[in-house]
């Protein structure tokens, strides 16, 4: 019955609501008043001045949403808590529905939320969380709504209002972003902390449920995140289809890794000295039946979430093993390849053996396999588990290849308790050092400091001939990257070794002696 009378009642209020807001009217109503106060005196004029505005609320005008006072709130941030919030959100949405006006909801989140915890401890997380949700607040109207909705996340819905854009939304979430980045004081220390920011008008929202509208903001949200720290997303219909698509992958991912259609591209890495290969990285691409080649970063997260990234890597290193015992058959040098491990493998207490127990299998001698670990693994892994399988599989024989060198917070004494053998410096500090001084002494900077711990150096992401020339001359060993090669289908590479070596008749030794 409920339901019934609602449906009839509608389009009458729409009607209303189209004759109430019209030019017409509203240029009459001061002329009304005046009128009403010519006629009728002080008494007709607030009988007019009381009539207009409950008019136009019984006409759906004037939205009214419950704020809800009373809600319980986050003990630390005294904000409004999800399941508070979420009824707030349902509200707004029906009442932009009925009265045409329009809202946003926004989702921000603390980047690097748990490191803060790991250096400065939980109170002071606390501390961080209460400080910004205090600024939130004093970005937003009085009449806005704020939550808690996770550790480190909030979540906005503005209340309606007749004008709100994409540009509108950009500049709120530019001015959210910019308070809470200002430095938080905590026992005398400054802390900076950066936020991702993601939105969705109401109009842009794919469903046509409240719940829709915040999971559009996640999406947002987890775009932003995925451009690093600090970015800020306007939901689109195209992260709709992105979504759709990673769904789609997630059903597929399994079958690509047992199928074949999940398998490793190699990129060279040659001597600085001689320019002889001195081995291979296995990259892992996907070739979908469907979609054609799909790059690392869209289905990396899909296995990740999939917890499949265990399996990915048994695959890449049975792919590598095959490799090396092709190139062996066909007369070729390659030294070794290098296989990532991610993380959720060093994990494994039988990690060393099941690496053994590959290398006996293909006859492979362990210094065949180079291990490559982020630096990421070493500074934010204090398992023991993962400590003794790098230390294991250095042990055993395998090179240990700490990869992303210099984008981390790897320390010195981190280097030496896992047994790395040799870095690999990020490619940004190689991109234009050639013509940078400052990059130049940072290159420098970390060749003194692998040459004293003795450990080798190759340079990722090199592109042009002045960056492989100013690498050699500073000393790294080895280079790789665009300028030397692509990645490349396991049978391309005896042809490009072929071409390759034909060049090195008479190698010149850029950087070396003569």
């Amino acid at each position: 019955m409920h339901r019934h009378s609602k449906s009839k009642t509608a389009p009458l209020r729409d009607r209303m609501q189209s004759v109430l807001l019209s030019p017409a009217l509203l240029a009459f109503l001061p002329a009304a008043t005046l009128a009403a106060y010519w006629v009728g005196g002080e008494l007709a004029l607030m009988a007019v001045a009381l009539a207009i505005p409950l008019v136009f609320a019984l006409g759906g005008i004037f939205p009214v949403v419950q704020r809800g006072m009373t809600l319980p709130r986050d003990s630390v941030s005294g904000l409004l808590l999800r399941d508070g919030f979420d009824g707030i959100v349902s509200q707004v949405h029906e009442v932009t529905a009925q009265s045409g006006h329009h809202s946003a909801a926004f989702l921000l989140e603390l980047d690097d939320y748990r490191d803060l915890v790991t250096r400065h401890g939980q109170a002071a997380a606390d501390h961080v969380v209460a400080r910004t949700g205090e600024r939130i607040v004093a970005v937003l109207r009085d009449n806005d709504s704020v939550a808690r909705y996770g550790d480190s996340q909030f979540a906005i819905c503005l209340m309606p209002v007749r004008q709100l854009d994409l540009e509108l939304c950009i500049q709120l979430a530019g001015r959210l972003q910019s308070a809470v980045e200002e430095p938080v004081s905590v026992d005398g220390t400054a802390l900076y902390m950066s936020c991702s920011v993601g939105f969705c008008l109401r109009s842009k929202a794919a469903g046509k449920t409240a719940k829709g509208w915040v999971q559009a903001a996640a999406s947002a949200l987890a775009e932003a995140q995925r451009h690093g720290p600090s970015s800020i997303r306007a939901y689109s219909a195209d992260m709709q289809r992105r979504e759709t698509l990673k769904s789609s992958l997630r059903e597929d991912a399994a079958k690509a890794l047992e199928t074949g259609q999940l398998q490793p591209w190699y990129q060279p890495q040659i001597s600085t000295d001689t320019g002889k290969v001195t081995g291979f990285e296995a990259l892992a691409r996907w070739t979908h039946p469907e979609r054609g080649l799909i790059s690392p970063e869209e289905f990396l997260p899909v296995m990740e979430q999939a917890g499949l990234l265990e399996r990915l890597a048994e695959v890449m290193m049975y792919h590598a093993l095959t490799a090396l015992k092709a190139w062996d058959g066909a007369g070729v040098s390659v030294p070794q390849v290098g296989v990532n491990f991610a993380g959720p493998e060093l994990h494994n207490p039988r990690l060393v053996e099941k690496v053994k127990w590959e290398l006996d299998r293909f006859d492979l001698t362990p210094d065949r396999l180079a291990v490559e670990i982020l630096e990421t693994v070493v500074t934010d892994s204090p398992d023991d588990t993962v400590t003794r399988n790098i230390n294991g599989l250095a042990a055993l024989g395998c090179p240990i290849d700490l990869d992303d060198f210099g984008t981390g917070h790897a320390s010195i004494s981190s280097l030496r308790r896992f047994a790395i053998s040799r870095i690999k410096i990020d490619r940004s500090f190689v991109i234009k050092a050639d013509r940078d001084a400052e990059q130049q002494r940072m290159i420098g900077a970390i060749l003194t400091m692998a040459e004293r711990l003795n450990l080798e150096t190759l340079a990722e992401g090199v592109e042009t001939v002045g960056e492989h020339a100013l690498l050699a001359q500073l000393g790294c060993d080895h280079v790789q990257g665009f300028g030397i090669a692509r990645p490349m289908p396991f049978d391309q590479t005896l042809d490009w070794i072929t071409r390759h070596e034909a060049k090195l008749t008479d190698p010149p030794r850029i950087g070396g002696t003569a």
